[in-house]
């Protein structure tokens, strides 16, 4: 599930964003398992806080399962800097905790992963597995056409690529939008798993669909039901 709901995502370049076109947003979404007939929910944020940092926050539930990811983050020189980062999923058996603390002054990655310690050398472009996703969010935002990114994955370090497909209407609860189509680009002999997401041209590019398909065949999709952009409730046009 949550594989489904998280990006709810050659050389790597730099994922770099101005200070001041960070905007602060809020979306809820449906979750949908084509194998179980019962939705779920999720939800999205990203606010700044009194230290001038901000904090990326996803809640999804499902049946009895739920977890959430939070990051925090600051943005220096354009480039995107994790300073923490925290993911819990409870239920059906399969409990999970996460714990990353990304140490600037002595370039380290440090916390742990189900219990297992985690150390990790720690370059500036290195991203934990929630703010790559606000960085794809900028990078489509600025016109580019594949994206690449340095993602801490447990002890590991793993490269994310993505690249755009192009424009498409996506109908939402909040109205009809315009959005860019990506696509995250995987070797087809290591993975058949596929991962679709639409980024709103009008609203900041805010994420308002994701869709996946597993490689065991199971489809999973998010789709926005409401969301505000810099205080600005997202209305699409009406069908």
């Amino acid at each position: 599930m949550r594989r489904a709901l998280l990006l709810l995502l050659a050389a790597v370049t730099l994922p770099t964003v101005a200070a001041d076109k960070l905007e602060p947003f809020t979306a809820s979404y449906t979750a949908d398992w084509k194998q179980v007939p019962v939705s779920g929910s999720a939800s999205r944020s990203l606010k700044q806080l009194d230290n001038g940092r901000w904090e990326l926050s996803f809640e999804a539930s499902m049946l009895v399962a739920s977890l959430k990811e939070t990051s925090t983050l600051q943005v220096d020189n354009g480039v995107f800097l994790p300073q923490t980062y925290h993911f819990e999923r409870s239920g059906l058996g399969k409990s999970k905790e996460i714990e990353q603390d990304f140490d600037w002054t002595q370039k380290k990655v440090l916390g742990s992963d189900r219990g297992d310690p985690i150390s990790v050398t720690l370059n500036r472009g290195l991203l934990d597995k929630s703010t790559y996703q606000l960085a794809l969010q900028h990078d489509v935002a600025a016109g580019k056409k594949s994206m690449s990114y340095q993602v801490i994955d447990g002890s590991e370090v793993e490269v994310y690529d993505f690249r755009v497909l192009g424009e498409e209407r996506v109908e939402t609860q909040a109205g009809t939008v315009d959005a860019i189509k990506v696509e995250r680009v995987r070797d087809p002999t290591q993975s058949s798993r596929k991962t679709i997401l639409w980024f709103a041209k009008d609203w900041n590019y805010l994420l308002v669909r994701l869709h996946q398909v597993e490689k065991d065949g199971k489809e999973y999709q998010i789709m926005l039901k409401d969301g505000t952009v810099d205080g600005r409730p997202v209305q699409g046009a009406k069908s």
